[in-house]
């Protein structure tokens, strides 16, 4: 911004000469004392700050004759982010052009109003942005030495790169007590940067918790290694020691807690009104089903699967209605499917449940199964319901086209878990070995890779 800027009032404009500047970030403006009126100007952009200041008899007389009427356009460069303000006598008119030519409602005032420092975060102020550059510098540099992708870092939560009190140093030092490798501490940060802003104390009570269900230190890098956000996430400790309290308490042994914390350690950064919300329920739902032993049942549930306290009750109570009305299940039947094999599908969303059980039900119809075979065929392996439509049936379509029939496939699941191109390897293995697929015993295609090998050796010595 030159210092020779130009105002407009109404259709009219003042020039401030370049003579009435008084410093080189000073820009003056006229100012009259008789009408009592004050001009104040602030101006703030990405590399300046200007501050407009007042002197006497420079303002026409056309200025100050209606005071309803004294601003009624004010232009401003748009590629500048200036604020100007006037307060004549007993109103004040606002009205402001921002970066994009935006515009504001003009808002009145009365005169005993006083200008007050306002901060604006939209614009880039001159401040203690400048001093924070050698510090930001300093962090990245750091980083980069710690070989951490600070592209990565910035991508998933830039937001951490501009907070103060950053503990990269601190961080490395922590984890490298405990075990871990400048590889692992590298990655923890690459993919969760927010682990910068916790405290040395704040790890080192978490850490403590932690052990109390994990055997050794190592095991905790292993799950920080896999999942940082576990243990990251939340720097809310006390929350932690009652949600292990609470599991403790509710029939769970170091076992189960260990199991938790290994596949699904968000469930002790939930809040503990929400793993109470959750056990709740199973419990409800156990003793609604006639079960008499509700703390037995939710442990058994959680064993089976350890992902249920971190899904919403909503959920669950879905796709247990969805088991008990698409299969027709009794209450004991019900009962036993889920503390069984359909614990495993409750945390699937329902939606998706519904969806790939319409599929797996009309593509079997089509290969002629009936109704009672499809709900048979699901019902001994509920896992399918976790394949998609077109991985289900790109499956089934492979295995029909090598002479594989859909009773085979009915009555042996379990090769459905196999990708195509492993079904497909080891289909020709078997066949070119003189097996014969139609007559015999299909499940060796869902076998281990181990028990495979060994089983294909001992075809090919025959």
């Amino acid at each position: 911004m030159s210092l020779s800027s130009q105002v407009f009032f109404g259709t009219k404009r003042q020039s401030v000469p370049r003579r009435h500047a008084e410093v080189k970030r000073s820009l003056v403006l006229p100012y009259s004392p008789s009408c009592r009126c004050w001009l104040c100007c602030c101006a703030f952009c990405f590399k300046k700050r200007v501050r407009v200041t007042l002197r006497d008899n420079y303002f026409p007389a056309f200025f100050w004759r209606n005071a309803e009427v004294l601003l009624r356009q004010m232009s401003i460069p748009k590629g500048w982010g200036y604020l100007t303000i006037l307060a004549p006598r007993n109103l004040l008119y606002m009205r402001s052009r921002f970066l994009f030519g935006s515009r504001c409602w003009m808002t009145r005032f009365s005169p005993e109003i006083l200008f007050k420092s306002v901060s604006f975060r939209f614009f880039g102020v001159k401040s203690d942005n400048e001093d924070s550059e050698p510090l930001k510098n300093r962090l990245l540099n750091n980083l980069l030495t710690m070989g951490v992708d600070v592209d990565m870092a910035k991508k998933r939560q830039p937001g951490v790169f501009n907070r103060t009190g950053i503990n990269e140093q601190d961080l490395k030092m922590f984890l490298l007590s405990k075990g871990a490798g400048q590889e692992v501490i590298a990655s923890i940060i690459s993919r969760y940067p927010r682990a910068l802003t916790r405290t040395t104390e704040n790890l080192s009570k978490r850490w403590d918790l932690w052990r109390t269900i994990m055997t050794s230190d190592l095991e905790i890098v292993d799950i920080l290694e896999r999942s940082p956000e576990s243990f990251f996430r939340s720097n809310n400790n006390v929350n932690l020691e009652n949600n292990i309290k609470f599991l403790y308490s509710v029939g769970l042994t170091r076992k189960c807690l260990c199991r938790l914390l290994n596949n699904a350690p968000r469930t002790f950064s939930n809040s503990l009104d929400l793993n109470k919300q959750m056990v709740e329920f199973l419990q409800e739902v156990c003793l609604s089903l006639g079960h008499s032993h509700p703390i037995d049942f939710v442990r058994k549930i959680i064993l089976k699967n350890p992902f249920i306290l971190i899904q919403s009750t909503k959920r669950i109570k879905a796709n247990i209605m969805f088991l008990q009305s698409t299969f027709n299940l009794n209450n004991e039947e019900l009962l036993v499917l889920i503390c069984g094999p359909g614990a495993e599908i409750l945390d699937l969303s329902n939606a998706c449940a519904k969806r790939n059980y319409t599929n797996i039900k009309e593509k079997l119809c089509s290969l002629g199964c009936t109704e009672q075979e499809v709900q048979k065929f699901v019902l001994s392996y509920l896992d399918v319901l976790f394949l998609g439509e077109k991985k289900f049936n790109d499956k089934i379509d492979c295995l029909i086209e090598e002479k594989i029939s859909i009773s085979q496939i009915i009555e042996n699941p379990r090769i459905l878990d196999s990708s195509i191109s492993t079904l497909k390897s080891r289909i020709k293995e078997l066949v070119d070995a003189g097996y014969n697929l139609s007559t015999s015993n299909i499940s060796l295609l869902s076998w281990s890779q181990k028990r495979y090998k060994t089983k294909l050796k001992m075809l090919n010595m025959r």
